[in-house]
């Protein structure tokens, strides 16, 4: 299967970069899926979003991601989040007393964002 280079990067971080086979990730015109050969785009990454990267050997990894951008070009695809961390990282019980109870709307944010990974996880 064709491949293409992918890199997910946040402000704090590079959480990855390699060959893939497509990437997901939800952005505010909707969920979009890219494959090599993709028209080129710009879109905007919307906040409480996941993005899934299917590496090369079939491996699924799936990141909850808080703004940003993805950017596809004909050979790579970028995602520059504002904030990301993958579904493994999140911590559930937290996540979810965060999501209900918290006052601060980015940290509620990112809670929502996590769990929402993890579950894309699990039907992986």
């Amino acid at each position: 299967m064709a491949e293409f280079t992918v890199q997910l990067v946040s402000v704090e971080r590079r959480l990855w970069s390699g060959e893939a086979t497509m990437v997901t990730a939800q952005t505010t015109e909707g969920e979009i899926g890219v494959l090599p050969g993709h028209e080129p785009l710009l879109g905007q990454l919307v906040d409480a979003g996941v993005v899934t990267i299917t590496q090369a050997d079939g491996e699924k990894l799936v990141a909850a991601v808080q703004g940003g951008y993805l950017s596809v070009s004909t050979d790579k695809v970028t995602v520059l989040a504002d904030h990301a961390v993958w579904a493994d990282e999140v911590d559930s019980a937290a996540a979810e007393i965060a999501s209900r109870d918290s006052d601060d709307e980015v940290a509620q944010s990112r809670a929502i964002a996590g769990l929402r990974a993890i579950e894309r996880k699990a039907g992986v």
